[in-house]
């Protein structure tokens, strides 16, 4: 490409970021990096009412975390800025000045009923409804009238008539609009904010913005940017709209929608590596070109293309997302691992606040004993469950395993066992049953299967030998005691 390439993505801090979000940032950052561009973070908050304290830090700290890392924004000023448009309102006020003062734009005093009535006539035409644009012919004595009135005042851009807006898109192909359904839209609010569909423009003009790489659903807005595009005689950036990330039912997302989770901190409070769901989210819409489905940062950043971004929707997959985390959490480090981990042991009442070296060094064995099962962090919560239970139930397959009749034989040979060990270690579990073993004749499944049973309640499990050695010698010996001396009322 000539030109250096110059992405942004331009949140609204109305909420977190949404994995369709997250893509979109994604999309930018790799397409910028691939061509050795800028990507570029921008907060688009201009609508004041939608607006939630905190939601722009929480933004910038998620996508921190996610690793889309910029190279100009908030925090990074690349002499375009600022990167807020709230911040940029002296900027905007020049150019909606310059399109009054040009017949491209003017006040327009309707209010709210007056427009509701126009729309419904509108409707009721069978029409499709737009602004009639009235108020582009206002008299100057009109408008000293509605001065007086204390009438507020918009700004309309003035779409002219006929006019084909033409969007050449990346990835959708030749999509165009035609004016005459678009009316005259608003571009600045009675307050003097402006809206999204000017400052956006505005903004992407004065910082060399390239290419646009955003959700479909801002395709109705192009014709409007391009018609500001046009205004100004502004160079227009190539545009890629990329189709909808859809829910596990094949239905579009709403934020009401339960069956997925839709939300970055959310995945990041679990446990999901960012890795992971970097890998996972860049493959809802972009195919490589082998049938690997496992890549590194840099490997997505060698291969991206918008060449290779589907037209059709992608569904979302927590099976496939879980197994993809499940992946690299098996390549991470365990001190990794229980630090992701050790949050959520505490939040459920298994770990204190301020924990000592010994539970350290009992966590990191724990996590290691499950980390290859777990799909994100806070699973390991369920798998810990059975350290802290005070008493072990059975179901009917166990209590089936601990009706054999060699079974009470190895439960007391294995508790003389442990408890004539002079220190209780895995290797002292280990030694225990080769002893019972040797006591008893018992092997295999008579053997090692009565002992995880009536220790766990469990059918399988990990390593017994590591199980048993966390367990501690005292609840083990309790558990296999209840057994023992409950043993008719449990097995029958």
């Amino acid at each position: 490409m000539s030109k250096k390439v110059r992405v942004r993505f331009a949140p609204s801090p109305t909420g977190h970021l949404h994995i369709g979000g997250a893509r979109s940032a994604l999309f930018n950052y790799l397409f910028a990096r691939h061509h050795g561009g800028d990507f570029i973070v921008r907060i688009e908050d201009t609508d004041r009412k939608r607006n939630v304290e905190s939601a722009e830090e929480k933004l910038i700290e998620s996508l921190r975390w996610f690793g889309t890392e910029w190279d100009e924004g908030i925090d990074k000023d690349g002499g375009v800025g600022p990167y807020r448009c709230m911040d940029r309102l002296d900027i905007y006020t020049k150019y909606l000045n310059q399109l009054v003062e040009e017949g491209k734009a003017y006040p327009c005093y309707c209010n709210e009923d007056e427009l509701t009535a126009e729309r419904e006539a509108m409707v009721e035409k069978g029409e499709t409804p737009h602004y009639s644009g009235k108020c582009r012919h206002l008299t100057p004595e009109q408008i000293e009238a509605y001065k007086a009135e204390g009438r507020p005042s918009s700004i309309r851009f003035h779409v002219p008539a006929d006019h084909e807006y033409v969007v050449r898109d990346r990835i959708r192909g030749v999509v165009t609009f035609d004016s005459n359904g678009m009316g005259d839209f608003v571009i600045a609010r009675p307050d003097g904010i402006p809206t999204y569909n000017f400052a956006v423009a505005v903004d992407d003009h004065l910082m060399g913005i390239t290419h646009v790489i955003r959700g479909e659903e801002h395709l109705s807005n192009t014709p409007r940017q391009l018609a500001v595009y046009e205004a100004f005689g502004f160079e227009t950036p190539e545009f890629a709209h990329v189709a909808l990330i859809l829910n596990p039912n094949h239905k579009k997302m709403s934020k009401r929608d339960e069956s997925i989770i839709q939300f970055m901190e959310q995945y990041r409070h679990l446990g999901y590596l960012p890795e992971a769901l970097m890998n996972f989210l860049v493959l809802l819409g972009w195919s490589p070109e082998g049938e690997e489905e496992i890549f590194t940062k840099e490997q997505m950043i060698e291969q991206f293309s918008l060449e290779r971004v589907s037209k059709s929707p992608s569904v979302f997959d927590i099976h496939k997302l879980n197994w993809m985390n499940n992946h690299y959490i098996k390549q991470t480090p365990t001190s990794r691992m229980v630090e992701l981990c050790i949050p959520h042991m505490q939040q459920a009442g298994q770990l204190p606040e301020e924990i000592t070296a010994e539970q350290r060094e009992w966590v990191e064995r724990l996590v290691a004993l499950h980390q290859e099962k777990l799909n994100y962090a806070a699973e390991i919560v369920e798998y810990a469950a059975l350290f802290f239970t005070e008493e072990v139930s059975y179901n009917e397959e166990a209590k089936e395993v601990l009706s054999g009749e060699q079974v009470l034989d190895v439960m007391n040979a294995f508790l003389n066992e442990i408890m004539a060990a002079e220190d209780y270690s895995a290797d002292a579990v280990k030694a225990a049953l080769k002893a019972v073993q040797k006591t008893t004749g018992q092997k295999g499944k008579n053997l090692f299967m009565p002992v995880r049973v009536a220790t766990t309640g469990l059918m399988h499990g990990s390593d017994l030998n590591e199980s048993l050695y966390l367990l501690g010698r005292d609840k083990v010996a309790a558990r296999v005691r209840n057994l023992t001396e409950n043993y008719d009322s449990i097995t029958n």
